[in-house]
């Protein structure tokens, strides 16, 4: 699946990482990549609060890294690697929301690491840049 939306978080991804490099908290990230993505024009909502329903009752909330264009959901890591529970959470998120498509970017390692995951627990693309 193309999705020219992701291409262009996952660009300025990478033009984060190229400048900051590894080693700083996830918040500084998340910052930086949100400054980038507005420079490209792009609607971004930093730790935007999305309710968890059951039975038709909120039962809990979680925040989104990044939501960005209203439609994509962006969660940011900044550890050695990606670990499974954190694709997990990325798809619990896309299930919440209903959203079909999130990125999975981790800030942390030598090289950008970033997954799309979709709401069917599928991933596309698993890349190390």
């Amino acid at each position: 699946m193309k999705d020219e939306l992701t291409h262009q978080v996952i660009g300025a991804a990478m033009a984060v990482h190229r400048e900051l490099g590894p080693g700083f908290l996830e918040s500084v990230y998340q910052k930086a990549l949100a400054i980038e993505l507005a420079s490209l024009g792009l609607d971004v909502v930093i730790e935007k609060r999305i309710e968890v329903m059951y039975r038709g009752r909120v039962v809990g909330d979680f925040k989104a890294d990044l939501f960005v264009e209203n439609r994509l959901i962006v969660e940011l890591k900044a550890t050695e690697c990606l670990a499974p529970i954190h694709e997990v959470q990325t798809v619990n998120y896309l299930n919440a929301t209903g959203h079909d498509i999130g990125l999975l970017i981790n800030f942390g390692s030598q090289s950008l690491q970033f997954k799309r995951k979709f709401r069917n627990g599928k991933t596309e693309n698993p890349e190390i840049l």
